[in-house]
């Protein structure tokens, strides 16, 4: 979720605007800073919590303004804001409830409602995540277990017991078992969860992270998919 694709290119400047146009800040898109402070939001979006990487453009922000747009575009009142908490390199292992991840993780999510000015909540969990669980075939075959243990936790400590989750199926990993996080990943079927697929989306030159111009496609993805969860549980009551 952190993203690393470039935000400088070598493209013709009317293709790297039209890119900007698409991840770019906009007025009604804030994030949660490392300091629990509200401000706009721009990429790279994790710059201060993915501190030991090199962040770049990621899904959150294009996602966003396209929930904005789609939902919001009648209503200037609307903000929507986002909790950036990824950090990447990391196995599912690490982010277990009582772990550093896990607890931050749960601690910006409150803060962010406990701030958000005018009132406002949690409407969803963005989850992209599992390249380093494809390294050891003990950790892929786990992966399925681990991520609905995750999803459990995290909607009962934030006291959402059907908060969305919109996960990605992985487009790469780092090691051969690949193929056995994504159909974790595929297969996972409790309420509220749903999976968008990034395989085959355009990678960097090292065969790992989505470019550019996957991630804002990535995110449009996410955003298509959270808005059709939300059309469902609208028109159907939850238990």
């Amino acid at each position: 979720m952190a993203g690393r694709g470039p935000l400088s290119l070598s493209l013709s400047l009317s293709s790297a605007n039209d890119l900007y146009d698409q991840y770019g800040p906009h007025l009604s898109v804030l994030r949660l800073n490392r300091w629990l402070h509200w401000e706009t939001a721009r990429e790279p979006m994790h710059y201060d919590i993915d501190v030991n990487k090199s962040c770049g453009v990621g899904p959150g922000l294009v996602f966003a303004k396209a929930v904005l747009h789609k939902v919001h575009s009648s209503n200037e009142n609307v903000v929507i804001g986002l909790v950036p908490c990824a950090v990447g390199g990391t196995k599912i292992q690490k982010w277990a409830k009582g772990l550093g991840l896990y607890d931050s993780m749960v601690q910006r999510a409150m803060a962010a409602v406990e701030q958000k000015r005018g009132g406002g909540k949690i409407e969803a969990l963005l989850w992209y995540q599992g390249e380093t669980d494809t390294i050891n075939l003990d950790d892929a075959e786990i992966y399925a277990e681990k991520m609905e243990t995750l999803i459990r936790n995290i909607r009962a400590d934030l006291g959402l017991p059907h908060l969305p989750v919109i996960q990605v199926a992985l487009a790469s990993g780092e090691g051969n078992y690949t193929g056995i996080v994504r159909a974790a990943q595929k297969g996972i079927q409790l309420q509220n969860v749903r999976t968008v697929d990034a395989y085959r989306l355009p990678l960097l030159n090292d065969n790992l992270h989505l470019n550019t111009v996957a991630q804002i496609h990535l995110g449009h993805m996410l955003a298509q998919s959270y808005l059709s969860l939300l059309a469902e549980l609208n028109s159907t009551p939850q238990p």
